[in-house]
């Protein structure tokens, strides 16, 4: 199907946003063989559809396996991600694990199952990740994800961190990457839509949204509307940490700090409260009105 000049360029946007991230962090090598997760969702349809565009002329070799876990909710349409994955032609593998049924005797009525289903359908991604010989596994959290995360953990948990765009997994047998991390929810959105992807909502188990997670989306999109750019510069300040300037003696000696050290050992001492002239903010910042970026 011929497609618009429009969803050419957010192609290209997305696969230029994917390819950078992947090359960051180096998120692939030669020889991988990817586990490419798929929810039957937005961003897990186009995480699939950009990596197999990249495959095709990416200076390495690299094999996808796309695997989805039907966790036998009722009302899920089955029949829907085969027939679709196989008429892409990309290798894939269905897996079936009744963890409805475990979630639903686990969790009473009216709370959120997502935190345990989550928990669940990790173990069993990663069992499947063993058995195929799979050594990277790839989830489709994209820009949004991160930010609202890193929220989550900052209002919610009094943590400072967020997801990562690459991670080992606890028994080290596997690296989890985000190769979507450096895209938009916004630019995911359009695209899916353009693409017409057999979409399966994530509602079938009759549980609610994460409430906090809601509350966290709100505010952003709050923050957005009225100062836009804040989702993009909060992510790119979690590319740009001062460890001298935060609070965590783990990170940072602050103990034997004394005076007459060298300043570079406070990462630009107090000048770090000055304004950062604008040839040094990162490139995706340098375009925003000043407003913004005041």
């Amino acid at each position: 199907m011929e497609q618009s000049n429009t969803l050419q360029r957010l192609r290209k946007r997305l696969e230029s946003h994917t390819g950078k991230a992947i090359a960051d962090y180096r998120m692939i090598d030669d020889g991988d063989t990817i586990l490419v997760c798929i929810s039957g969702g937005k961003d897990s349809y186009t995480l699939l559809s950009v990596l197999m565009a990249l495959r095709q002329r990416a200076p390495v070799d690299f094999r996808l396996i796309a695997m989805n876990l039907d966790q036998k909710q009722p009302g899920f349409p089955a029949e829907i991600l085969p027939a679709y994955l196989a008429k892409l032609g990309v290798e894939y593998r269905i897996v079936e694990q009744d963890t409805y049924s475990i979630v639903k005797s686990k969790i009473p009525a009216g709370k959120t199952t997502c935190s345990l289903c989550s928990r669940l359908r990790r173990g069993v991604i990663y069992r499947t990740a063993k058995e195929l010989g799979a050594n990277k596994i790839a989830l489709g959290h994209h820009r949004d994800d991160i930010v609202h995360t890193l929220f989550l953990n900052l209002l919610f948990a009094a943590r400072l961190k967020a997801m990562p765009p690459k991670l080992l997994t606890d028994d080290g047998a596997h690296v989890v990457i985000r190769p979507l991390a450096y895209c938009s929810e916004k630019d995911i959105a359009r695209f899916a839509r353009g693409m017409a992807y057999p979409i399966i909502p994530c509602n079938l188990c009759g549980s609610q949204d994460n409430l906090q997670r809601q509350k966290i989306r709100e505010m952003m999109a709050d923050w957005d509307r009225r100062y836009p750019g804040r989702t993009e510069a909060v992510f790119s300040a979690l590319q740009q940490i001062v460890p001298s300037h935060l609070a965590d003696q783990k990170l940072f000696d602050f103990q034997g700090l004394r005076p007459g050290d060298n300043p570079a050992t406070m990462d630009g001492g107090d000048l770090v409260f000055d304004p950062a002239p604008l040839s040094e903010m990162p490139p995706r910042l340098q375009d925003l009105p000043v407003a913004v970026l005041e």
